[in-house]
């Protein structure tokens, strides 16, 4: 049986110690990918000899060094310049893939090839704390196609999520959703898979097959550490958002009230723009206030209470494996 081409795009920096286990899982699926492209961000630590060690036992890797550090957004965009595959999956490098994700997947994405992606359950581990939860649990009940009509009634009801390391994407729609956008920072992957994604509709695969691991010192958590530089950057996704030629998905992001994600930051954007409130929907509003409230609950609740609540309130499909 034969898969559509996927190219593994993994961006390293001084993560010598998770490569291993990332490259392994990869490596280790049901269906191979046509290549591993692995872009070292002029690392410090021993990164060079474990990626070295892997692309010398597996021609599969293709492996570039950047001799200055460019930045997590330039690297992504490297490496899907030089995929080849029709379908791209950026794996982090200190996170890991589990068993079938490639092989599900694609095999989705080979029925519905007009999809911009396809996604599963994000299993997601707070490293600091322990926590750990599911994303898109109650998305659908079985894999299969999903509409962009189809996901604004399910982001309205709150059961929409696109998570960025569960999510093999169609190449030729990132680029035409105008690939990542280094002014979006650590949002870049949000605003290019859900561009592509109300545009084309999505795939989505009602499993736990990808995990997430967060660090401290992670990408992901780095904007919330600069708040007006949080708010900047959402500015200038609104601002994007609102131009010609994304006139066919704004009304659907707007309706949907995706914006909800960003918590209070893009609340405080909202209200401050008067432009901009037409984005004050009533799904917007009851999905931003109760995800602030849940942030803000999570911080203050112990790790063994939070975890008891994840497992009886539908936060896990199933029992995952801990990070390694």
């Amino acid at each position: 049986m034969s898969f559509p081409q996927l190219s593994v795009i993994i961006t390293n920096y001084n993560h010598a110690r998770y490569l291993p286990t990332c490259l392994q899982a990869v490596l280790d699926q049901s269906v191979q990918p046509h290549e591993i492209i692995v872009i070292d961000d002029a690392s410090t630590d021993h990164s060079v000899e474990v990626i070295d060690g892997f692309a010398r036992r597996h021609p599969l890797i293709r492996f570039y060094r950047n001799k200055e550090n460019q930045g997590v957004v330039w690297g992504m965009n490297r490496g899907l310049d030089l995929a080849r595959g029709d379908y791209i999956y950026y794996a982090a490098a200190d996170d890991q893939i589990l068993p079938g994700f490639f092989e599900k997947s694609l095999g989705l994405l080979r029925q519905y090839p007009q999809a911009a992606l396809s996604c599963t359950i994000g299993d997601w581990w707070e490293v600091a704390t322990g926590l750990n939860w599911h994303v898109a649990v109650s998305m659908t009940e079985s894999a299969g196609f999903i509409a962009p009509a189809e996901m604004v009634r399910l982001e309205r009801e709150g059961k929409l999520y696109i998570a960025s390391h569960a999510a093999i994407m169609r190449r030729e729609a990132i680029l035409e959703a105008g690939k990542f956008l280094p002014e979006f920072k650590w949002f870049c992957d949000w605003f290019a898979i859900y561009v592509a994604g109300f545009r084309h509709g999505i795939c989505f695969v009602p499993e736990p097959l990808a995990q997430f691991n967060i660090h401290r010192a992670s990408y992901y958590k780095s904007g919330a550490r600069t708040p007006r530089a949080h708010r900047d950057v959402l500015q200038k996704m609104l601002d994007r958002l609102n131009q010609k030629e994304l006139q066919d998905v704004e009304p659907l992001i707007r309706e949907s009230g995706a914006l909800f994600i960003f918590g209070l930051p893009v609340l405080q954007v909202l209200l401050r723009q008067t432009a901009y409130r037409r984005y004050l929907t009533p799904a917007f509003l009851w999905k931003n206030l109760w995800h602030i409230t849940k942030l803000q609950l999570k911080k203050a609740t112990p790790s063994f209470l939070g975890n008891w609540y994840f497992r009886i309130s539908g936060y896990r499909a199933r029992a995952p494996v801990p990070p390694a």
